[in-house]
């Protein structure tokens, strides 16, 4: 049966120990909203709303990895897929990952899409893991958040995404995950401009919250629900989202937001 790598709840920011009661939309403007006092409150509404989401589903830190890797541009059941054939041939481990063929290794990845290119990223880490750290993940792990960050960024095939949720998923670190779901949810709600980057959205929440892996691990997998279900790219379902009432007017459209 499939665990997961984080099953704690993180305790509630302390700025929102008390129940929060949402304001009506008519009291927020796009002017008015700012994040620092609003990102809790969103924390708040989601968890007491959706309840533990226990993210992110893997046996061991080593396949969070490779699940990161495996989700770019991809939905998770895809993913899924994917590691079920790499558990079956028992390849879940740096060492085997290194050790077998790259054709078939992009043959058991195949159902993540972008197969031989992924294929390639997971052969570029293990190949990392084993220069750098002897192939220990325990020993990467150990290495200062910032100066990991930089190290995995320079990993074929390893964005800031991909390497966040490295450092978070799989090595516990205090880092924010920023996904297309985050950035519409930001935009739509007067939080993000439209051309922001990645990191200006990272910093938004490292800066509003308290550096806490476990919470930056929940508020994360609370947002990818409200992505899902009610914050669609196309008629979002704003009135029967949990975060509806803080919309300062109606929806933005999404246009230049990377989704």
């Amino acid at each position: 049966m499939t665990t997961t790598v984080q099953p704690t709840v993180p305790p509630r920011p302390k700025a929102t120990q008390k129940t929060h009661r949402a304001a009506p939309r008519t009291l927020l403007s796009p002017k008015a909203v700012s994040p620092r006092p609003i990102l809790p409150q969103f924390y708040e509404t989601l968890a007491t709303a959706l309840g533990p989401m226990h993210w992110w589903p893997a046996r061991t830190p080593f396949e969070v990895i490779v699940g990161a890797i495996l989700t770019q541009n991809t939905a998770w059941v895809n993913v899924q897929r994917a590691i079920a054939n790499l558990r079956r041939e028992r390849l879940l481990t740096p060492r085997a990952l290194e050790r077998v063929g790259q054709g078939k290794l992009s043959r058991l990845v195949r159902p993540s899409g972008y197969f031989r290119q992924k294929a390639k990223k997971l052969k570029a880490f293990v190949r990392f893991l084993r220069s750098d750290f002897a192939g220990s993940l325990a020993r990467m792990l150990r290495i200062p958040t910032a100066e990991l960050r930089e190290r995995l960024l320079a990993v074929h095939g390893i964005g800031p995404e991909t390497a966040d949720s490295i450092l978070l998923y799989a090595g516990n670190q205090p880092v924010f995950v920023v996904d297309a779901y985050t950035q519409r949810i930001l935009f739509r709600h007067g939080l993000l401009g439209e051309k922001a980057g990645y990191e200006e959205a990272r910093q938004l929440f490292e800066g509003s919250l308290p550096r806490d892996a476990k919470l930056f691990n929940e508020f994360h997998a609370l947002l990818v629900k409200v992505g899902k279900n009610w914050c669609r790219p196309q008629q979002p379902r704003c009135e029967q989202c949990p975060l509806g009432p803080y919309l300062p007017s109606k929806p933005s459209p999404v246009v230049g937001v990377r989704l």
